[in-house]
C-alpha cells in the first residue's frame, strides 16, 4: 500500500529521446503514484509508439491523444494540462481512487528514486503547503547546471499541488505563464508555496530554450504585458536580461512585451492577479 494518494499528469510532444528516461525514472521511485496521465500533443516522432507501449504495461498509465499542432507553451499548453489533469479527476472519481495530490511533470525530466517521496513528505508534513517543486537542473558542457530562481516560486515542470489548493485555486489557469499564475492564486487563497533546492531533477534542456532563446523570451515578454508587470519592472528585467548571454534575449523580451503593448491588448481578467504582479516593483525598492 502507497504512503501517499498522488497522481502524475504529464503533457508531451516530439520527446522520443527524453520520454524512456522520465519513465524509467517514475518506474524507479520510492512512492509510486496511483495513475499516471499523458498527453500526447500530436506527435510526429516515434512518441505514440513509445507511449502505447507503455501504457500497454501497466494498468495506472492512461494516454491521452490530441492533435498535431505547433508547439505552444501558452494559451495552449494551459488548456493541454488542464485538459489531462480534469480527465484524470475524473478517472480518480470512476475509479474510485483517492487523490491527495496531483503533480505535474514535464517529459523532458528524469527525477531521481526519492523526488516524489521528499516533497510528498514536506507536504505531508505542512497542511498549508498548497505548491511545491523541485529544482530543474542541466548538463552544459558536461558540467551539471541548477536553473536559477526564486527560492520560494514552484517552477511548472516539476510541481506537486495539494489537490484541496488546486481545487480552491480554481484549477490549472488559462494564461500565458500559467504556472506562475497558479502560484499567485494559491497566495491569494492563503496557501503556501515553496520550492526545494534540495530536490533536484535533470531537464534536458534548459527551460527557456524548449522554444529557441529568442521566441522563448519574447514569450516571456508578452506574458510579462498579459499579467500587467509595471513598466519600471519591466524596464529593470530587460536591462538583467541585456547583460547576460546570449545578449539578445533582452531585446528579445522587450520585444515581446511591445508586441503586448501593441498587438495583443489584453490581459489576464483576474484583477487581484493583476494587482499582484503590478506591485512585484517594489521589491526592488525595499
Amino acid at each position: 500500500m502507497e504512503k501517499y494518494n498522488f497522481i502524475v499528469v504529464t503533457p508531451c510532444k516530439n520527446e522520443e529521446d527524453s520520454l524512456p528516461g522520465l519513465i524509467e525514472s517514475v518506474l524507479n521511485s520510492t512512492v509510486k503514484p496511483k495513475m499516471w496521465v499523458i498527453i500526447d500533443d500530436g506527435s510526429t516522432d516515434s512518441t505514440p509508439e513509445i507511449l502505447k507501449d507503455f501504457e500497454d504495461r501497466y494498468s495506472w498509465v492512461h494516454v491521452i491523444h490530441g492533435i498535431e499542432s505547433e508547439r505552444d507553451l501558452s494559451f495552449h499548453y494551459s488548456e493541454i494540462v488542464d485538459s489531462a489533469i480534469k480527465h484524470s479527476l475524473n478517472l480518480c472519481t470512476k475509479k474510485n481512487i483517492p487523490c491527495d495530490f496531483i503533480s505535474l511533470i514535464d517529459a523532458d525530466m528524469y527525477l531521481d528514486a526519492d523526488f516524489f517521496e521528499k516533497i510528498l513528505e514536506r507536504m505531508d508534513k505542512d497542511p498549508n503547503l498548497g505548491i511545491c517543486s523541485g529544482s530543474a537542473a542541466y548538463y552544459l558542457n558536461g558540467e551539471l547546471v541548477n536553473e536559477t530562481g526564486r527560492s520560494q516560486n514552484p517552477i511548472g515542470g516539476l510541481r506537486i499541488w495539494r489537490t484541496k489548493c488546486f481545487e480552491d485555486s480554481g484549477g490549472f489557469p488559462y494564461s500565458y505563464s500559467a504556472d506562475s499564475v497558479s502560484n499567485v492564486l494559491a497566495l491569494l487563497g492563503g496557501w503556501k508555496i515553496m520550492k526545494y533546492d534540495d530536490v533536484i531533477a535533470i531537464t534536458a534542456r534548459p527551460t527557456t530554450s524548449t522554444e529557441g532563446y529568442w521566441k522563448g523570451y519574447k514569450t516571456r515578454g508578452i506574458s510579462d504585458y498579459y499579467r500587467d508587470y509595471h513598466p519600471f519592472y519591466v524596464l529593470l528585467k530587460s536591462i538583467k536580461y541585456l547583460a547576460k548571454n546570449p545578449y539578445y534575449i533582452g531585446v528579445a523580451y522587450l520585444s515581446g512585451y511591445m508586441h503586448g503593448v501593441f498587438v495583443l491588448k489584453e490581459k489576464i481578467d483576474i484583477p487581484e492577479v493583476r494587482c499582484y504582479y503590478k506591485n512585484k516593483y517594489k521589491e526592488f525598492l525595499d
